[in-house]
Formats: C-alpha cells, structure tokens, sequence
C-alpha cells in the first residue's frame, strides 16, 4: 500500500481543510487530475471519517490520503475563562450562549487510528504534532503511509526520528492553522522558499510545499525549491467540490489582506482579517482546542447571518487567485502553468 509521493502522476495533494472545506468529492477530483487528494479526518467523529473514506473509495481507485490533528495539552483554565469574559458582551450582542466549562477533547483520536487500524487508508498525515512511537510503528505496520506536518527544521527532525516516510513543510504564507507541534510555540516566519532549504539541511525526505501556492510560478519554484509536490489548500475553496460556505468563497476575492491569529481558536491560524481578529486577536490565549470550543457559539451565529466581519475566514496569502470552476480544471491548469 505505500505510496510514493515523489512518483505522482501530477505532483499537487489538496490540503486536508477540516472544518468543511475537505468533500469526498473534492478529494476525487483532485485524484482525476493525477494528484492526491486528502480528507480531514479532524473536527468529526471517527464514524464520520470512517464515512468519508467509504465515500471517497467509491469515487476514485487511486491512492488518497487522511489527516489528523493530534491531541495536545490542556490549556490554562484560568486565561481561557478571562478570554470568556472578554467575550460575553458579544455573545450577549447576538443573543448566543458561551459555554461555561470546556472538558477535555482529544478529537476522538484513539478511536479515528482504531478504525485507520483496522481498515487501512494509503496515507495518513498528522498535523500540530506528533503520534507516539508506539502509534507511528502500529500504523507503519499496516503499511500506511505517513506524513508529519512540520514548521521549522527542529520539528522535521523529531518527525525522521519517529520513521515519518515523508514531510509536509507549511511555510507562514499558509491559510488555516499553522502546525507546530506545540500550541505554545510562535509560528515561524522564515518564508517558505527558505524555510524548504532549511529543512532539507537536515533530512533527506521527500519533502511537501505548503503556503501561498496561488499560481503556477509558486509551484513551479516550491519544486525548484526542493519540494516533491505541492500542497494547495486556498486555492482549492471556490471550486465545484469543495465544501466552503458562499460568504467565505466571496471572502476571498473581496477581503484585502490577511493575519495570522489565535481569536477563533486559541491556535495561531491565518485567516482573512476582519474586525472579529483586530478585536480579540492579542488577548486570545494559546489554548486550543478550549478556545475554538469558546467561540464555536459565535462563529456558528456569524456563520448563519453570512457576518464575514466575525466569521473566522481561514485563507492563504494567495487567496486573491483562487479560482471557481471543478477542481480537476484547476489543478491541471496550475500544473500546466507551473510546467511552462
């Protein structure tokens, strides 16, 4: 069952977007066009995973691939319940409820790598860390291959040491969460077509490009640059599969500019900046996932009333080039440009 990422017909993975963006159909396009397409398996149950892979098996023969966010620390009670504070007027302004005790979330992550062990899927990528020695070897011995999302070369060598087949380097240009491996940690700046040298100093494997990839001159240099494929995200939400609401798809060409943020989820994350961040983006507390549990009540009541003011509007640097149309079209123009 191992895949080769260095060997795909097209070599462009479509980022797993949890939250909705990340469709069984989105997955299969981007197969149809010769890449690998991918699932998030986080924010769902395992009996949603486990459904999604059913449906994606059913669409395409071709390898596919499922991420998950591996479980962290709790944060401190203390400055999530201030966070809390800071954010009743609001949820009082909209008539929502915030919740007043946040239990522990592991996101159902010893049940997702029971089902991943029980039923194989060709690959697994983790992202905000790492599995044990003891997860990574039993999902290895199933002959899955494996990915680690890393930011910095520190966190590419603890991925080689634990027998990831392959690394998945998210440059600061990248929409969404940012994947350190601690929740504490400060997002790195080093820019992405630096950031890949950096980590090949110290790794030979096959490395993945992640962040601000809107064209073909952007893939072409990640590749230049040391990658083996491309991983697109933004440049994938407006297309016919994916699952991105119609208020973030128009987000994207009428919002100016984006920052980098923990407000929505305790997590540094880049979005499309909107007053929701400039409000509560420096006292947000790095706690997650106590902080996207906090304001889940407000993004759900901004989600409904199309408030791209106080949505949280996950986006790239690129996101002004992200096209509408199928997805296949859109990754084989992008492989067509990126080739000359």
């Amino acid at each position: 069952m191992t895949v080769r990422l260095d060997e795909l017909a097209v070599p462009v993975i479509a980022a797993p977007m949890a939250g909705g963006p990340s469709t069984p159909e989105l997955a299969a396009a981007v197969n149809r066009a010769g890449g690998l397409g991918f699932l998030a398996g986080a924010l769902k149950t395992a009996q949603a995973m486990a459904e999604q892979i059913a449906a994606v098996r059913k669409s395409t023969d071709r390898p596919y691939g499922v991420n998950l966010f591996v479980p962290g620390t709790p944060g401190d009670a203390a400055a999530v319940a201030a966070y809390r504070e800071r954010l009743r007027p609001e949820a009082e302004q909209w008539g929502v409820t915030l919740p007043e005790e946040i239990g522990p979330d592991r996101d159902d992550w010893e049940a997702k790598l029971a089902v991943l062990l029980a039923d194989p899927v060709p690959v697994l990528s983790y992202t905000f860390g790492l599995p044990t020695a003891e997860e990574a070897a039993a999902v290895r011995a199933v002959g899955t291959t494996q990915v680690a999302t890393v930011t910095t070369p520190e966190e590419a060598r603890a991925a080689q040491a634990l027998g990831m087949d392959a690394l998945c380097v998210q440059g600061p240009e990248a929409g969404g969460h940012r994947g350190t491996h601690r929740v504490t940690d400060r997002p790195g700046e080093l820019p992405l077509l630096e950031l890949l040298p950096a980590v090949r100093e110290v790794t030979a494997l096959p490395l993945i490009a992640a962040g601000g990839l809107g064209d073909g001159a952007a893939v072409a240099a990640a590749l230049r640059a040391g990658a083996v494929a491309v991983q697109l995200g933004t440049a994938l939400l407006r297309s016919d599969e994916s699952g991105a609401s119609a208020a973030h798809r128009a987000a994207l060409v009428e919002l100016p500019g984006t920052a980098v943020t923990r407000a929505f989820t305790g997590r540094p994350a880049r979005g499309l900046r909107n007053g929701f961040i400039d409000r509560h983006g420096p006292y947000a507390p790095p706690a997650y996932p106590e902080v996207h549990h906090l304001t889940a009540p407000l993004r759900a009541a901004a989600a409904r009333r199309g408030d791209t003011d106080a949505m949280h509007l996950w986006a790239g640097t690129a996101h002004h080039l992200a096209r509408t149309g199928p997805a296949e079209r859109i990754v084989a123009d992008l492989w067509q440009a990126a080739r000359g």
